[in-house]
């Protein structure tokens, strides 16, 4: 009979129609709900990308499936049987309902991993805290995996994505050498870097084994998506960037979002339409490197960091 391991598979959420925006919305404001002009301007963000149909959900929702299923084919004969649940930050299911279905399913052992192959105390930090306290009350025994922003096979698939944009550029007619790659990430409020925060390291570490597994030395790394609140966050910010490169007179840009995992709000807003919008009105070229989603390669990676933790435990 299997051993049976439940996997908590982390994100961040989004909601799943337009009328869930402002629930969604106040839960990441800490039950502060939004203004009627901070909720017009969200609702019409998700109008731009999705036109009020939500594939955002349906995103992570395949990932959680693609990765069960890979856990069990590279598990082979270990005699573990992998179940992956759900969690997600600021939508349901919550991590907290995640472990519970996990306790309902009578499950003892478990391994907690985020969407994010980047840890910061401000992200993924949070999401291993909220699990941890609820798989305790629930007598669960879970394990998590914090980073795993050098895999192999991460680095792989990005740079695989990086080096068939630039091939695009090539036949546009471009300088392969001459496309500035501009690699991504969320930003977070500057004072983690006065606690010693590994996540902009992290990046930077990912961003260079990335272009040198691509082969590109034009390079650099770039913010985006910051909070709108008093406190500074990491910068400079993408928008900003290519103003400096237009000064630069830049004419290519490719962007590779290394943060991100897969499309959602940050991607498909925040660079399909304003970065591009701005790269337009600077008469510049602004590509973006398709996202990881389900890709095999991406799989292994999780999967991979699963098992050997399993395996040293």
């Amino acid at each position: 009979m299997s051993n049976k391991i439940g996997v908590l598979v982390m994100s961040y959420g989004t909601p799943e129609s337009l009328d869930q925006v402002e629930a969604y919305y106040t839960h990441i404001r800490r039950g502060h709900p939004p203004t009627e002009e901070q909720l017009k301007e969200l609702k019409d963000r998700y109008e731009a990308i999705v036109g009020g149909v939500f594939p955002l959900r349906a995103n992570t929702d395949n990932q959680v499936e693609a990765l069960q299923e890979t856990l069990n084919r590279l598990s082979g004969d270990s005699g573990y049987e992998f179940v992956c649940y759900q969690g997600l930050k600021h939508a349901a299911p919550f991590i907290e309902d995640g472990v519970d279905k996990i306790a309902q399913d009578g499950i003892k052992e478990a391994i907690g991993i985020v969407l994010a192959p980047h840890y910061s105390v401000m992200s993924v930090g949070g999401y291993i805290k909220r699990a941890e306290t609820k798989s305790s009350e629930a007598g669960i025994s879970m394990k998590f995996i914090r980073s795993y922003h050098t895999h192999p096979k991460l680095i792989e698939a990005f740079a695989n994505r990086v080096s068939s944009k630039l091939e695009l550029f090539k036949e546009a007619g471009a300088e392969r050498d001459t496309v500035k790659v501009l690699f991504s990430a969320h930003s977070l409020p500057a004072k983690i870097l006065e606690m010693g925060d590994p996540y902009r390291d992290q990046l930077l570490e990912t961003s260079r084994e990335v272009a040198r597994k691509a082969g590109v030395s034009n390079w650099q790394f770039t913010w985006q998506s910051a909070g709108r609140t008093s406190d500074p966050w990491l910068g400079p910010d993408i928008l900003d960037t290519l103003h400096d490169l237009s000064k630069e007179q830049v004419e290519d840009v490719l962007v590779a979002p290394v943060g991100f995992v897969s499309d959602h709000l940050e991607v498909l807003y925040d660079l399909d339409i304003e970065a591009k919008t701005v790269a337009k009105e600077l008469d510049m070229r602004l590509e973006r490197i398709d996202s990881l989603n389900t890709d095999p390669l991406y799989m292994e990676t999780l999967s991979e960091m699963i098992l050997e933790t399993v395996k040293n435990n």
